[in-house]
């Protein structure tokens, strides 16, 4: 009994799994999906994701959360209004730890109906199942004492795309006075103090997102 073999034939460009350079995707123009930002509100690093987006240049007012669960409800109770910068912090390697995924917020808000209209910006991360402008691995993080956790509600953040820039709209003597009076947030240091054994030693070694969150 004869045995049919599979085909053989070549695959279309569209189904294609490996591709060759002459069959490759096409790319994303520049500053429309990936983008290093640096600036007065991430002196390291942060990423920019813009999903396909033409959006050259955003500018705002902070609304602050310092957890995921307190934004996600912030967008849920009406809160987060269109023109807004979402800042969600102490997500971060330390701070929450271990830099979780911000899906639910982003999801929130394009359910919302807030996707092109708000930023978000955060010390934890993003995936590929995220839309809408996402700026996250904001570097130093929050629980760090960077310049993230000095945002107070109503500050101006300036997301430049074609500059790559980050920026916070305060002086820096403003953000120094602000520094000075920093101090970890009730919630955040109580689950600092009740971590033991593995996170509490995770928490003590693991570095910037803006190296990798290594441990080492």
């Amino acid at each position: 009994m004869a045995i049919a073999s599979p085909s053989l034939e070549t695959p279309s460009p569209r189904t294609c799994t490996l591709r060759s350079l002459s069959l490759r995707l096409p790319t994303a123009p520049p500053d429309r999906h990936i983008s290093i930002l640096t600036g007065s509100l991430a002196p390291d690093s942060a990423v920019l994701k813009l999903s396909g987006k033409e959006v050259p240049y955003f500018q705002g007012p902070a609304i602050c959360y310092n957890s995921e669960q307190a934004a996600f409800e912030g967008i849920m109770t009406g809160q987060v209004h269109a023109g807004h910068v979402l800042i969600i912090r102490y997500e971060g390697p330390k701070g929450s730890p271990g830099m979780p995924e911000q899906l639910s917020p982003g999801a929130a808000l394009v359910g919302a109906g807030l996707g092109k209209d708000v930023a978000l910006v955060t010390d934890g991360r993003f995936s590929g199942a995220s839309h809408g402008i996402m700026v996250g691995h904001v570097a130093p993080e929050a629980a760090e004492g960077g310049p993230l956790a000095l945002v107070e509600d109503g500050d101006t953040v300036v997301i430049d795309i074609q500059r790559r820039k980050l920026n916070l709209k305060l002086s820096s003597s403003v953000l120094a006075a602000r520094h000075a009076k920093w101090c970890l947030p009730p919630t955040v240091a109580a689950s600092f103090d009740c971590r033991r054994g593995a996170l509490q030693k995770y928490t003590r070694l693991v570095q910037s997102a803006h190296v990798g969150a290594v441990t080492h």
